[in-house]
């Protein structure tokens, strides 16, 4: 069905403000819907694909776009920026630091920061070689690929599960890492045993009808490997001491298969759920050449000449027909009108900001909590990894306090690669934090020394770590919202306040994913298009 045609941009404001004088606001509500220009009733009830902005919607309307300010140059707000640029919109972006992306940092040679701590670090990673400090995979149902695909930047296979890296829990006594393989063939096949011998003996017949239970036995069967006897073994999935090749060498199967009670003391089955998780499943994804491909794309779509860097925020006032936005840049205070506002910094630093947007939206502000993480690159001389242990890609588990070690899903087979060292957070974060970046490697590279060998620390080049808790203009990895970005105490952060809107992927279900900030750029974006369109 198409949509009703209208010769001038005039008749059809006219006939909108006619619908408004006979039926109201709602009705013209309604028949903007019906127009594309505001969501229908009916429409709010489920998910709409994203109707982006074009100059055709103030062009065929006689309307004239309004001006924008929006805090913060992260996902979020460059996302707003960009949306909105497509139907015309003076947009201005004040961001704090030196360089747009949030979250979103990769770190190369030559890139320096100082934390809140005092500690300043400069990168000396070799050309080609990065660490994303914050996001770093993709999974594939998430918008941010489409924005990807939009922008025009490559992306290529983030290796989140692979089967040769290791499992390691120091606590439960491991003496030596587990390939991955070998703790899934093991904890599948008890698994497998002990439900095929309870099923056999009857324990679920008041559950299964003897038809259904063989058709579990038959399926334990093969999902964990068992004999004619229902008997766990091992076998080729545990994996080989000398695999197979040419004609004469079958094979040796790798032996030693722990009990079961050895098995499930080991903790090491605590780990494969992951990658059940929606958000985890493979394949995922990420930007060749770095996360930050990302900004970089929407700071050129937007215009770097709309983005205001070192501009920290220092007041926002609602004037009622529109917005005040003082900030200082460079050692001096300045201001920005505009008539609306989108604020897309972290809730945690926006909290500080005086406003006159009332007491509600800053009780939901302070309702939001930060969270802690951090990420450590291990720059090598050589990729040991793929050389001594097979490995490409991929994380190994610990139960140390490093948590995750991130193998590259790039530059395979080059010279040298930089390893995350660690990957945690809470208070495991927050007690690296605390350290000098030297103490820091030294505690990294002696946990992974207990997994890989003593080539993690004598082919270690250099190292740099970066916490979010500690950075500037940010303090946090990813934020905590109680009772869900819907909670009624967040409805002056969900819809706007006077003249000013939020957004960010704290206001999302994906909150510490870039599709969380997308997705709500696109929430506030609509709502403030309908708002100019209704005005």
């Amino acid at each position: 069905m198409t949509q009703p045609q209208y010769r001038s941009g005039t008749s059809r404001r006219s006939f909108l403000r006619n619908v408004g004088l006979t039926g109201g606001a709602g009705a013209m509500f309604a028949t903007m819907g019906a127009l594309g220009l505001a969501p229908t009733a009916q429409a709010a009830q489920r998910e709409q694909p994203f109707r982006a902005l074009s100059a055709s919607d103030f062009t065929l309307t006689g309307r004239a776009a309004a001006r924008v300010v929006i805090l913060g140059g992260g996902i979020a707000g460059l996302a707003t920026a960009y949306e909105l640029g497509k139907a015309g919109y003076d947009c201005t972006i004040l961001e704090a630091r030196d360089r747009t992306g949030g979250r979103n940092f990769t770190v190369r040679g030559g890139d320096s920061t100082t934390d809140l701590y005092g500690n300043t670090q400069t990168a000396r990673f070799a050309d080609g070689h990065y660490m994303n400090a914050g996001p770093a995979r993709i999974p594939q149902w998430m918008i941010t690929l489409d924005y990807c695909r939009e922008l025009g930047v490559p992306i290529q296979v983030f290796t989140n599960v692979n089967a040769d890296a290791y499992i390691y829990n120091e606590s439960a006594g491991m003496t030596k890492p587990e390939r991955y393989r070998t703790a899934k063939a093991d904890v599948y096949g008890y698994v497998s045993e002990l439900l095929a011998k309870a099923t056999n003996k009857g324990a679920l017949d008041k559950e299964l009808t003897a038809t259904d239970q063989e058709r579990l036995v038959e399926f334990l069967k093969d999902w964990g490997e068992l004999g004619d006897t229902l008997t766990y073994e091992g076998g080729e999935r545990r994996g080989y001491t000398t695999v197979p090749a040419a004609a004469g060498t079958p094979g040796v199967l790798l032996g030693d298969v722990p009990t079961a009670s050895a098995v499930l003391a080991s903790g090491v089955g605590r780990y494969f759920s992951f990658e059940f998780g929606f958000d985890q499943a493979m394949l995922m994804f990420q930007p060749v050449g770095g996360m930050d491909q990302i900004p970089k794309a929407l700071t050129r779509a937007i215009g770097a000449h709309r983005i205001r860097t070192g501009a920290a925020v220092s007041k926002i006032t609602d004037t009622g027909h529109g917005v005040t936005v003082t900030y200082t840049q460079g050692g001096r205070t300045k201001v920005v009108e505009a008539d609306y506002c989108v604020a897309a910094m972290p809730p945690n630093i926006l909290a500080k900001v005086p406003h006159n947007l009332g007491s509600g939206v800053q009780s939901a502000l302070e309702a939001v909590t930060p969270s802690s993480a951090a990420k450590i690159g291990l720059e090598y001389g050589s990729r040991w990894w793929e050389l001594d242990h097979n490995i490409y890609g991929g994380i190994t588990e610990t139960d140390q306090d490093v948590t995750h070690i991130w193998h590259p899903s790039y530059g395979f087979h080059g010279e040298r690669g930089v390893l995350i060292g660690y990957y945690n957070y809470d208070d495991d974060a927050d007690s690296y934090a605390k350290l000098t970046p030297a103490q820091r490697e030294q505690r990294a590279v002696a946990a992974g020394v207990k997994i890989y060998g003593d080539k993690y620390r004598t082919e270690l080049v250099s190292s740099f770590s970066h916490h979010w808790r500690q950075t500037p203009h940010l303090e946090a990895a990813w934020h905590d919202t109680p009772g869900g970005p819907d909670d009624a105490r967040y409805k002056p952060l969900n819809e706007p306040t006077g003249r000013v809107s939020f957004a960010g992927d704290w206001l999302s279900y994906t909150d510490a994913w870039q599709h969380g900030a997308f997705s709500s750029a696109r929430k506030a974006v609509t709502a403030l298009h309908t708002r100019v369109m209704t005005a």
